[in-house]
């Protein structure tokens, strides 16, 4: 497999080829051909795999309909005038947006052809500002919706209403976190950002108006959830339709980009769902061998505390997230390492407060991989429309933020109760 995704093969296949061929060896061609004949059918007939195309739709239309720009637009209006404002801004709007989108490389995307620009002109570092912008797009996943979260959610038969709910507040954590960071790091070097024009409060106040859309789906979506009016994927459904309507209002969603929400979304759904395939043949040639079994019974029997375990879980996800895109590293990893957390006392958590915790957890990492260095996703989308900066200075811009996000591990590592406050309350 990793012969293969070295030779830049496509990331299902990697995973389908030498899991089937592992399979037909360690059983018969028979049997490889009795298992294919099902196994798909049985995996794209879930019916909750129907919330991922319906949210990315959803962030699709938020994306073409124009909405991340009313919220950039607002966020400046009240901190652009702040050293650092302007990069401020764009994680607050990168925060806001990801509530409608549930997507890292999307949330990146837009929110850098709306604020890049402007920061420029501002006279803001590159370094900053694409550290920043590729920084802001890992709230795409952290702030629900996530669909990386929904996978993980349907890959452990977990409630995906209580797992955004846990997401809500280290999500936040996540943004102020950001803040604090750009207020030192600007202090530190103050020749990186320059301040902007303070606007007067009638300006804020009609800046404010353009994002009421926004709140108005955030609170459909998610408070028809919680309050028990629809599930999950009916309120991804909800959303889709309150964003294209939101657009085609504003008028910025025309035909063009009603195509373009379409198009995205099948081409994006779809890799999706073949990585689904190729990780399920992976995993079952990984069952035959019986190694997800013998690793949990092994990893039970260790003489070292439960915690250095899940510590060193989440170092490798870090590392894999180096060189393998989010959803990829879910789908391979977490059939087999989530019975062996599953095993472990961790803070003396029921099983399903467990599983939602270390969901978290394996969320924030993989926010992590989405930066760090040698292939941080988010670095090269950000890079890609930023050309003017060299990526090693993005990188460098990055560190700092990097961490934040490792303070912000620690503490929900040693602080469960943080991640499952909502939880509980919802329960």
């Amino acid at each position: 497999m990793l012969a293969l995704m070295a030779l830049r093969v496509p990331i299902a296949a990697a995973m389908f080829i030498p899991g089937a061929i592992g399979y037909a060896l360690m059983t018969s061609d028979m049997a490889l051909l009795n298992l294919l004949k099902g196994s798909s059918v049985a995996r794209l007939s879930v019916y909750d795999l129907s919330v991922i195309p319906l949210f990315l739709l959803m962030g699709q239309f938020a994306t073409q309909g124009g909405l991340s720009r009313a919220l950039f637009k607002a966020a400046a209006a009240f901190v652009g005038h702040v050293r650092g404002g302007l990069a401020m801004a764009a994680i607050m709007a990168a925060a806001a947006f990801g509530a409608v989108c549930g997507s890292s490389v999307a949330t990146c995307a837009t929110i850098t052809q709306v604020a890049y620009g402007e920061m420029k002109r501002g006279g803001y570092h590159g370094r900053l500002s694409t550290a920043v912008l590729a920084t802001g797009g890992t709230l795409g996943i952290l702030i629900p919706p996530s669909v990386p979260l929904v996978v993980y959610a349907i890959l452990t038969e977990q409630n995906i209403a209580k797992l955004f709910a846990a997401a809500m507040v280290p999500g936040l954590i996540a943004t102020v976190g950001y803040l604090i960071v750009i207020a030192i790091y600007c202090r530190v070097r103050p020749e990186l950002a320059q301040p902007s024009v303070r606007e007067s409060w009638p300006t804020r106040w009609r800046a404010l108006l353009g994002v009421w859309p926004m709140v108005t789906i955030f609170i459909i979506v998610f408070g028809g959830i919680y309050g028990g009016v629809f599930s999950p994927t009916e309120g991804a459904a909800v959303g889709a339709i309150a964003t294209f309507v939101t657009g085609r209002f504003s008028g910025e969603l025309d035909g063009a980009g009603i195509r373009r929400s379409f198009v995205g979304t099948a081409e994006t759904s779809a890799m999706v769902f073949m990585i689904f395939l190729g990780a399920d043949m992976m995993n079952s040639a990984l069952a035959i061998t019986q190694m997800p079994a013998q690793l949990a019974d092994w990893v039970g029997h260790l003489q070292i505390h439960p915690l250095l375990i899940v510590a060193g879980i989440l170092a490798f996800y870090v590392l894999l997230g180096c060189v393998m895109d989010e959803l990829s590293m879910l789908l391979l990893t977490i059939p087999v390492i989530f019975p062996t957390v599953m095993g472990l006392d961790l803070w003396g958590l029921s099983q399903e407060h467990k599983a939602i915790w270390f969901g978290v957890l394996v969320l924030m990492t993989v926010g992590i991989g989405m930066l760090a260095p040698p292939v941080g996703l988010n670095v090269y989308v950000v890079n890609g429309m930023a050309r003017d900066v060299p990526m090693n200075e993005t990188y460098k811009g990055v560190m700092p933020f990097l961490v934040s996000d490792v303070l912000r591990l620690t503490l929900l590592l040693f602080f469960p109760g943080i991640t499952l406050a909502l939880v509980k309350l919802i329960s």
